[in-house]
């Protein structure tokens, strides 16, 4: 062996000792990244499933009450979809068919849309609180009225001000003419 060999070999170690010192500093480093990174996941993936849990829970506590609400309506004992004791009140009290889900049939039902302020959703959620006619509407007191608002999500005072049991008692009466001047 020469002398050039071994001091070959002695550079190549010294060498492999610098960069082995160099990269085990850093080594430390990311591995403290990673775990930091693993345990933000870890925790993350908990927290979405406590949430699904509570989520899944929620989930079986409406559907039972939907299935004990749809129970009761059919027998006819509960006002319709929560909307409150005033409008179970208003049924008893001769408004109409309104308080009893599924009581009147696609052709015994009024196009509630006409009424400007109404539109097609809202048609639908008011046919879910059993209104259907324009007569349903247009004898609501304002105890019942307070109580549908508060059922749409809609603003305190909105029946009142887009005049719904005015239009409803015009489109009722037959004069929708007097309605399409009065209110477009």
């Amino acid at each position: 062996m020469a002398v050039n060999q071994l001091a070959l070999y002695a550079l190549v170690l010294v060498l492999g000792w610098l960069l082995g010192l160099l990269s085990r500093s850093g080594g430390g480093a990311w591995r403290r990244k990673y775990e930091t990174e693993r345990s933000a996941r870890i925790a993350l993936e908990n927290t979405q499933g406590e949430r699904d849990n509570v989520a899944r829970t929620r989930i079986a506590e409406l559907e039972r009450r939907a299935a004990a609400a749809e129970a009761a309506s059919s027998v006819g004992n509960s006002p319709v979809a929560g909307v409150g004791t005033a409008m179970g009140a208003g049924a008893a009290t001769g408004a109409g068919n309104m308080g009893t889900l599924g009581a009147t049939t696609p052709a015994d039902r009024d196009d509630l849309s006409l009424i400007h302020g109404i539109g097609r959703s809202g048609e639908s959620r008011l046919n879910e609180a059993g209104l259907h006619r324009f007569v349903d509407i247009s004898r609501l007191s304002d105890t019942e009225t307070a109580s549908l608002e508060n059922h749409l999500g809609a603003e305190p005072g909105t029946v009142a001000r887009e005049e719904w049991r005015e239009q409803a008692a015009l489109l009722a009466s037959g004069r929708a003419d007097e309605h399409r001047n009065r209110f477009g």
